[in-house]
């Protein structure tokens, strides 16, 4: 299993650990993943995913996932994440088209 978020695409970072007497090794920064269940209102359904921290603060500060997915770029998102927001659109556009 990938560290990556299927969210906002974050990745593990390469560094330097520095000691005192400035001896450097490699190290890498992984990034806060956690395996959540995430709701989207539009398709009344539940997903789960590995999504990082700041990615779940994200999703309460825009309002849910629906809106969460409406303003992220593709090209971040996972094949499955990207699916589910093509989904939601074409609900989204099924119900305004209903509604003239």
């Amino acid at each position: 299993m990938s560290r990556v978020c299927e969210l906002t695409g974050k990745k593990p970072m390469v560094g330097n650990t520095v000691s005192h007497s400035n001896i450097k090794t490699k190290r890498r920064y992984l990034p806060n993943l956690v395996n959540v269940t995430v709701h989207s209102d539009a398709l009344g359904q539940s997903y789960s995913a590995r999504v990082s921290a700041a990615a779940l603060r994200t999703i309460d500060k825009r309002g849910g996932l629906d809106s969460f997915l409406a303003k992220a770029k593709d090209e971040e998102l996972s094949p499955k994440m990207l699916k589910i927001k093509k989904n939601i659109a074409k609900k989204a556009a099924e119900a305004a088209e209903a509604a003239a």
